[in-house]
Parts: C-alpha cells; sequence; structure tokens
C-alpha cells in the first residue's frame, strides 16, 4: 500500500502539505505557538510544549512501531553521532532561546499572524543554516562525528522489543505528566 504512496512523488507532496498545516493547526490549538507559552516553558513556569511534544512522541512510536509490524513501512535511522547532537542541540536551543520559538512553531506563529516570529524566526532560520551550511566541511570531521553510536533506533540500543521500550516511554511520560499535575505545572 505505502509502497505504491511512495512511487507516487506529487501524492506524497500532497499529503506533506495536508499533514504540515494539520500540525500547524494542532501547534495553534494547543497554544504551542504563542511567545508567552514558549518562555514560560524555557523558563520551567508551563510545560504545555513538553507536554504536548510528549504525547506527540509516544503516538508517533505507537503508530511507527503497528505500522512497521504489519509490514506498511521500514525503519531507516540515520547515523549518530555524540559530537553532532551536541553541536545541533546548542544550535537549536541557542535559536529557541533568542527568538523564542522552534522550527515548527514559528512557522505556526507565521501562520497566525505574529510579526515576531516572520520578522526574526524566518531570517534567523535562513542565517542558522548559511551558518551552519558554511562550517560544516570544519566541523564534519572533526566534531560531528565524535562518539559516533551509528544507524541505531532506541529499542536497538537499549537492546529491548519496540514494545517494551514504547511500554518504558509511556510510562515515563505518565509519570511525569502526574509529577507535573501534582506541582501544579
Amino acid at each position: 500500500m505505502l509502497k505504491k504512496l511512495h512511487e507516487q512523488k506529487p501524492v506524497q507532496l500532497g499529503l506533506g502539505l495536508v499533514m504540515g498545516i494539520l500540525f500547524g493547526f494542532f501547534l495553534q490549538r494547543g497554544q504551542a505557538t504563542r511567545y508567552d507559552i514558549i518562555l514560560g516553558q524555557l523558563l520551567l513556569r508551563d510545560f504545555t510544549v513538553m507536554k504536548i511534544m510528549m504525547t506527540a512522541a509516544v503516538v508517533g512510536m505507537i503508530g511507527i512501531y503497528t505500522m512497521r509490524r504489519k509490514g506498511m513501512v521500514q525503519l531507516h535511522p540515520k547515523e549518530g553521532a555524540v559530537g553532532s547532537t551536541v553541536v545541533g542541540s546548542l544550535i537549536f536551543g541557542s535559536g529557541m532561546a533568542i527568538l523564542g520559538y522552534c522550527p515548527g512553531t514559528t512557522l505556526g506563529a507565521v501562520g497566525q499572524g505574529s510579526m515576531d516570529a516572520l520578522a526574526g524566526g524566518l531570517p534567523g532560520m535562513l542565517a542558522g543554516a548559511i551558518i551552519y551550511s558554511s562550517l560544516y566541511p570544519t566541523l564534519s570531521g572533526k566534531i560531528l562525528q565524535k562518539g559516533d553510536f551509528g544507524k541505531v533506533t532506541i529499542p536497538d540500543y537499549l537492546k529491548v522489543t519496540p514494545l517494551v521500550a514504547i511500554g518504558g516511554f509511556y510510562m515515563a511520560i505518565i509519570t511525569v505528566f502526574f509529577v507535573l499535575e501534582i506541582s501544579g505545572f
């Protein structure tokens, strides 16, 4: 079923556009495109964004592994390394701390008419991409591959079944949500 879809690039692009619009809609409905909500998350005062992202992660895990079990999709993990994770985290975190939006919430905020996201977010993402691509030749051999852990999924890394990994992640999320609720967040 999905192999036929994979061969039809226009349909893929159309589905991507529809999914992107839905993603932006749900980000906006969850208030994750509001600067004050994201700032509250960065200041550890409002955990709305974390709740949305953790819920999306567990739903995505369940969906992908269910489709994988049914033979509908194949996983193609990318190679990872501690160096690339640290560099990416620093770039992502710096941009989010400066502007108050991540790339997804920036586009959602632009869609809802937030001028700060339009005037700061889009040029900031473009500048970041240009700077990173300029530094990539220097970073690629010296830093990005440090601590290479290869093409591995979380269940492979933990040496557990996908069901155990998903169950553990789900229990961790429920625990975090419970702690946030009883502590007033």
